[in-house]
């Protein structure tokens, strides 16, 4: 019989995938776990129970939210919804306002921000911009374009007779072109600007002329605007080297414009000059839609069936170059913002089975698209919404079915590691503004607005106070006819049901936390039993294990008779008197009896009480038949 030791001193590699269990000969291994499940894993390898959700507003539906940053001191965060756009300051609505968007388009909406203007858009959406003049007041309205894209459309011996030079004249096209959607169009008929004004017929329109055309001749060097209601709007925005960069439309959905400098509603191209618009498309041995442009050390094209890279510096007509780098390829069924997180560029990739990092090596002179879910595949389910906790280094991951993974990334100390948080309900949506994610969850037939708050322990949860303690607390009426998890002053009570949005206590308190409860789960990888002759067969024992916690105020334990909760002795050394019993040391259990199916884990945690849990390192103490 040997006796064999295990110290686990950190879980930087996260859940691992089913398929890795018996890959005990990966480094991963080591520091991985089978489940880890609603707590997030730390910058220097312990883990620690998630907050909970805070409850701000319900909303009318379906939303997307956007973070938008004002200043240094003012951020705000606008939620989309069918028809309507709130802003928020912190948990405060301070301003509604009606928006042409529907439900349908809400997952294509694509954004971007310039000091205290947003601009969306949306390939059947006429662009969007949004202003702040105060707090409360947000005006909406149409991109100021001063000049649009041009394209032609029409095949090249398709001519256009004008009537005259100047003035309202009747364009003639040698073939069937026109119909009603060309009313407000702007063409250019040799480089020369025409508005069309109205349509006769297929052939015959109507246009003012804005700059005085060559001639009456035939003419078959003209183009018609690329950007309008017939051709379709951008498809996704952003802003690079003081350019405004459109990706693609609805009709050429594999363009890519670039506004004059310092001009950034102006795309005409001009003669070429440095400072004038640049258009060219993506031309290659697959569709490119465009799915995202993205500002980076580059300018960065995500197309569905892959990833570009444009240069030069600076980006002119006569010094850009564009060249694809990787073949992942992003969603198209709904635009998902690539983040910017340390200098890499993270996007969601289109098989909805990974999350890449999109990073440039100084070696090969080229990006690299990496794999951040590789060894936890299973938790990819089809992303539909990502947003990055820069104060806490987390990157969370909504998906469609519902589930949020969170990435723990950390370079300097080889931490990645994904967890998976669930709640009574649906992660939709997510965005971060200054180390507060807030989170769109659809609960019980309805859309909420929430945030991770760390001050709470609970779901969808609210906090009350009063000078006297009381038994009743209103205010409820979002968890009505809920059972609730309760929590007051500092301590778990008896669950409750809310009744006319309110919860009576059975003993009076004075601060209260009441929302829905959830349940953390710590499960490890079977032992590693391999030797250099091959793997050990059970039975084997569990003699003991011991938990190295911090600030931990609840713990419980399944050893193979279901979880248990442990209790904490009571040393002043390993106290911190702050609300409950906080234990910070070692926590010893041991068990008894053998065990035949090594792949089993030897031990785990569950527990939805809500009290902080913070693990640090596990010890591991067993008995193995020769």
């Amino acid at each position: 019989m040997t006796a064999s030791r295990s110290i686990k001193t950190s879980f930087a590699a996260g859940e691992l995938s089913p398929a890795l269990l018996g890959r005990a000969d990966l480094r991963a291994y080591g520091n991985g776990a089978k489940t880890l499940r609603n707590v997030f894993i730390q910058s220097t390898g312990g883990l620690t129970r998630r907050p909970g959700l805070r409850h701000i507003a319900t909303l009318p539906g379906p939303a997307r939210l956007i973070s938008f940053e004002f200043n240094t001191e003012q951020t705000y965060l606008m939620v989309l919804s069918a028809g309507q756009l709130q802003v928020f300051i912190g948990d405060a609505q301070v301003a509604q306002l009606p928006a042409a968007w529907n439900a349908a388009q809400l997952p294509q909406l694509a954004y971007t921000q310039s000091a205290d203007t947003l601009l969306i858009c949306h390939p059947d959406l006429s662009p969007i911009r949004i202003t702040r003049t105060s707090n409360t007041v947000w005006n909406i309205g149409s991109w100021p374009f001063t000049e649009v894209p041009t394209h032609r459309f029409a095949p090249l011996d398709v001519s256009l007779t004008p009537s005259a030079t100047t003035g309202s004249i009747t364009l003639t096209a040698s073939a069937g072109f026109f119909t009603s959607q060309h009313v407000g169009t702007r063409l250019r008929v040799g480089g020369k600007r025409v508005d069309i004004t109205g349509v006769t017929s297929a052939t015959q329109a109507t246009a003012n002329v804005l700059d005085t055309l060559s001639g009456t001749t035939p003419a078959f060097d003209w183009e018609e605007g690329a950007i309008s209601t017939l051709r379709g709007w951008p498809t996704s925005v952003c802003f690079h080297q003081d350019r405004l960069v459109i990706g693609g439309t609805r009709d050429l959905p594999n363009r890519l414009w670039l506004s004059q400098t310092g001009d950034l509603y102006n795309f005409s191209t001009g003669s070429g000059l440095d400072d004038q618009a640049i258009s060219f498309g993506l031309m290659s041995d697959q569709v490119n839609a465009i799915r995202g442009v993205f500002s980076g050390r580059n300018l960065q094209v995500f197309t569905s069936g892959g990833e570009w890279m444009v240069s030069g510096d600076p980006l002119t007509p006569s010094t850009i170059q564009l060249t694809r780098q990787t073949r992942i390829g992003s969603p198209v069924a709904r635009l998902i913002q690539p983040v910017d997180v340390d200098g890499s560029t993270i996007f969601a990739a289109r098989s909805g089975l990974g999350v890449y990092e999109f990073t440039y090596t100084d070696v090969q002179q080229a990006y690299q698209a990496n794999d951040l879910a590789l060894v936890a595949a299973h938790l990819m389910k089809t992303p539909v919404a990502m947003a990055y906790d820069q104060v806490r280094r987390l990157l969370h991951v909504a998906m469609a079915d519902g589930s949020l993974a969170t990435l723990t990334l950390y370079r300097a100390e080889a931490v990645t590691a994904w967890t998976a948080q669930a709640t009574q309900g649906a992660f939709r949506a997510l965005a971060e503004i200054d180390g507060n994610v807030f989170a769109v969850v659809e609960r019980f037939g309805s859309h909420r607005l929430e945030r991770f708050d760390e001050a709470l322990a609970l779901d969808a949860a609210l906090t009350g106070s009063a000078t006297a303690p009381q038994d009743r607390w209103v205010g409820l009426s979002h968890l009505e006819g809920r059972g609730v998890g309760v929590v007051a002053d500092a301590a778990p009570r008896q669950d409750a049901v809310v009744e006319a949005s309110a919860v009576t206590l059975e003993e009076s308190a004075q601060t209260v936390q009441i929302g829905l409860r959830f349940t953390h789960v710590v499960e490890p990888l079977p032992p590693e039993l391999l030797t250099p002759v091959g793997a050990r067969a059970a039975p084997l024992r569990l003699v003991s294990v011991t938990f190295r916690l911090l600030n931990t105020a609840a713990l419980a334990v399944d050893l193979g008779r279901g979880p248990e909760p442990v209790a904490f002795r009571r040393l002043d050394t390993a106290l911190l008197d702050a609300g409950p019993m906080l234990f910070t040391g070692d926590a010893r259990l041991r068990a008894l009896g053998w065990r035949r199916d090594a792949a089993r884990p030897l031990w785990r945690i569950e527990d939805d009480t809500p009290l902080p849990l913070t693990l640090l390192s596990v010890t591991t103490d067993m008995r193995i038949t020769d």
